[in-house]
């Protein structure tokens, strides 16, 4: 089985498609996909289907939801269909459990190679660590499970899930930097701020890419924009560490020039 959340919801079996079309069923079919070789409690599903007030019904209807997924899963599956299903989606004490290899779920895939490329992140292998985060980000086909409706329970993993990918793109991001790669990130960060038009890091790290590639205009320009969404929308100005790398551009700072991402820099500068 082939089950994908990070993007549109994808599951699959012998090539067939097994996502129910469905609403509730595939809220069901997502969270146990995403919690794969564990126990999904009873409490647990009913919260992300009906919230804090579900019907009388609500453990029968679940039960139903999860006949049709198991149903899905037989129809693609050869030979003695039910049993085989049954062995798939498990009935556990208090709960449900799809028993797949953790490499069948795209979620476990971008982990794996996200934890080895920060690894190789914090112990200096810059190259190794880009490459590793590159492949995990490249995992992700879109917002995850952009096409099924999100209850609480679902919204917690989505939310985890989308800063992780913020996360990794930022750790990649430095660990270019540090390669000297500032020209080929200026595409890249120039969406990436204005998709996040408050996040301080990544307008940093704009900042410098900018400032290396010949553009100290747009580099404090940059600063500027980020200045007046969090005065507008916070009342707030930037933090310390970021003013003090718009004064290093001000001053052009020799440091600057030298190939260390935004979070080396606060520290020399501040030494």
């Amino acid at each position: 089985m082939e089950i994908k959340v990070l993007g549109p919801l994808e599951a699959r079996e012998n090539g067939i498609s097994i996502a129910p079309s469905a609403v509730k069923p595939r809220q069901v079919l997502s969270l146990l996909g995403l919690q794969a070789g564990h126990v999904v409690t009873v409490p647990t599903l009913i919260e992300e289907l009906w919230g804090m007030t579900p019907p009388r019904s609500a453990l029968t209807t679940l039960q139903t939801y999860v006949l049709q997924v198991r149903r899905r899963i037989e129809a693609a599956m050869p030979g003695d269909g039910p049993g085989i299903a049954k062995s798939v989606l498990v009935t556990r004490y208090g709960g449900y459990m799809l028993d797949v290899p953790p490499e069948s779920v795209d979620v476990r895939s971008y982990e794996r190679l996200a934890s080895a490329g920060q690894r190789a992140f914090e112990v200096g292998d810059l190259e190794s660590a880009s490459r590793l985060l590159r492949s995990a980000a490249e995992v992700w086909r879109g917002p995850a499970l952009v096409d099924v409706q999100i209850g609480v329970r679902l919204g917690m993993e989505v939310t985890r899930l989308q800063e992780s990918r913020l996360g990794v793109l930022e750790t990649r991001i430095e660990a270019d930097l540090q390669l000297g790669k500032h020209q080929s990130l200026l595409s890249e960060l120039s969406v990436l701020t204005a998709q996040h038009p408050m996040h301080e890091n990544l307008c940093a790290q704009y900042m410098l890419a900018l400032y290396r590639a010949g553009r100290q205009w747009k580099s404090l320009e940059a600063y500027k924009s980020l200045r007046d969404t969090l005065i507008e929308e916070l009342g707030l100005e930037p933090s310390e560490r970021l003013r003090q790398l718009q004064r290093a551009i001000l001053s052009s700072e020799p440091s600057l020039d030298e190939p260390l991402s935004p979070r080396q820099l606060e520290r020399q500068l501040a030494g």
